[in-house]
């Protein structure tokens, strides 16, 4: 049997140990060497990644997809995309998110996992439809989760749904490392048994479980996993690409991973780690082995906001009662995967609990939007005593919300004017305002100074 790997130290490696600050120019000399390494594809765009770069580093995220797709030829390139989220934190219009994609896949993506945080499918069929459209590879995904209504009979039921819109692959999105072996193990073989699209596995080390739980999935007939470089695996990170092809195999799998092109690439990003354990950027804490994770669900970069939020507000000491609170609020939202932006809204609704001294005095204006049923349907119940403190006497909405929202493409680049280059700089603008027009006005002071550089040269 043949197992590929997808390569994470581009996206999610990078995202989970060092908050998605490794610059294009940190990892452009070695991606001819991703580029020849065997992997099934990379992941190298999408999530944190866009934010990161127009927030943090300077850089036009849609120039560096094209770099890399210019210097990795031979390899698919892999995006993660929140649905009708995209790469933000509420529901665009459906001709942003068609554009999106659209605009995705001809500067260089071959893979789109596409998945909801509330496993919601109407969320991703717009753009489960246009990444098929554009010829591209739809990867539906399940956000796992534990609760008492997630189940293994749910997750099939999902997955027949998801399989149903056309995917050409199903992954399984263990977001926070909480999926044990033999779960891995049931579910992975309930999904082969049920649907007959490829099985991709993600999960991430942060409870110390990622390296069995991935070999038993594979056991049970998984046909692609997820995996980091090893100096950038572990702790929060994916489980070590070496140590699994290693792995698998002695036990006779076919994997065409090359050990010796992992062995120079893995050379090449350690001085990029130490850099980062040197200034601050990694903290050896995300490293580590959290197991309080599977007693609280929360992953490693919720837990990192979580401490952010209570140090920024000198409240510390409060965090044993936020991380008790959390699956309290959890609950009452009906049993949400804590996956973003769920993760974010549930975990700062906690904290709010906590600092005012009593439940939900204060709730955030997206927990109200979630409960008026603007993210789409909650996986359970709901507490009826919050709906009614948000809600009054009326009624969630039940339907589509992107369906209620107005095309938004044009009224954005009517705003924009000559400050948009092109139709990637309307959708950089659409997904993160303030940060584009803070990155389009310093590009074109770039350009003027260039431009005054050069004529005095030549006088």
């Amino acid at each position: 049997m043949k197992v590929n790997f997808t390569e994470t130290v581009l996206r999610d490696a990078n995202q989970s140990l060092i908050a998605t600050r490794m610059p294009f120019s940190d990892f452009k000399p070695v991606l001819e060497k991703l580029d020849k390494a065997g992997y099934y594809s990379l992941e190298c765009w999408g999530g944190a990644t866009f934010d990161s770069c127009l927030r943090y580093l300077n850089e036009d995220p849609w120039e560096r997809l094209r770099n890399i797709r210019k210097a990795c030829p031979n390899t698919k390139l892999q995006m993660l995309l929140r649905g009708q989220n995209l790469l933000g934190y509420k529901h665009y219009p459906d001709d942003v998110v068609r554009a999106f994609i659209r605009k995705s896949v001809e500067n260089g993506i071959d893979i789109i996992r596409i998945f909801d945080a509330l496993n919601d499918v109407r969320n991703i069929e717009v753009a489960v439809d246009e990444t098929l459209k554009c010829g591209a590879h739809a990867s539906g995904t399940i956000c796992y989760t534990i609760s008492p209504i997630h189940n293994l009979e749910s997750y099939v039921k999902l997955a027949k749904e998801i399989e149903a819109l056309g995917v050409q692959s199903i992954c399984i999105k263990d977001m926070a490392g909480i999926m044990s072996p033999k779960e891995g193990y049931d579910l992975a073989k309930a999904l082969k048994a049920n649907v007959k699209v490829p099985i991709v596995v993600h999960t991430h080390s942060t409870t110390g479980l990622g390296f069995m739980t991935l070999l038993k999935c594979v056991e049970a007939g998984a046909d692609v996993i997820d995996s980091a470089i090893s100096c950038f695996s572990g702790g929060t990170s994916q489980p070590a690409t070496e140590t699994l092809v290693y792995t698998l195999k002695q036990y006779g799998y076919d994997v065409d991973v090359d050990e010796n092109v992992c062995k120079e690439i893995n050379d090449f990003f350690k001085p990029i780690r130490a850099k980062a354990l040197e200034s601050g950027l990694l903290n050896p804490v995300v490293m580590g082995t959290q197991t309080d994770a599977l007693i609280y669900q929360i992953p490693g970069g919720m837990l990192s906001n979580l401490v952010a939020q209570l140090t920024a507000q000198n409240k510390l000491d409060k965090l044993d009662e936020v991380l008790l609170e959390t699956p309290r609020v959890r609950e009452d939202l009906g049993y949400p995967p804590l996956v973003t932006p769920m993760s974010q809204m549930v975990g700062v609704q906690a904290t709010a609990n906590v600092l005012a001294g009593e439940r939900y005095k204060n709730i955030s204006k997206e927990v109200k939007s979630y409960i008026k049923g603007e993210y789409g349907k909650a996986p359970g119940k709901v507490s009826e005593e919050l709906q009614k403190l948000v809600l009054g006497d009326e009624k969630p909405f039940t339907g589509r919300f992107a369906d209620t929202l107005e095309p938004g493409m044009e009224e954005a680049k009517a705003y924009l004017g000559d400050k948009a280059t092109s139709e990637e700089d309307v959708l950089s603008y659409i997904a993160f305002p303030t940060q584009a027009e803070a990155f389009f006005e310093k590009r074109e002071a770039d350009k003027k100074n260039t431009f005054t550089y050069t004529i005095t040269r030549i006088d």
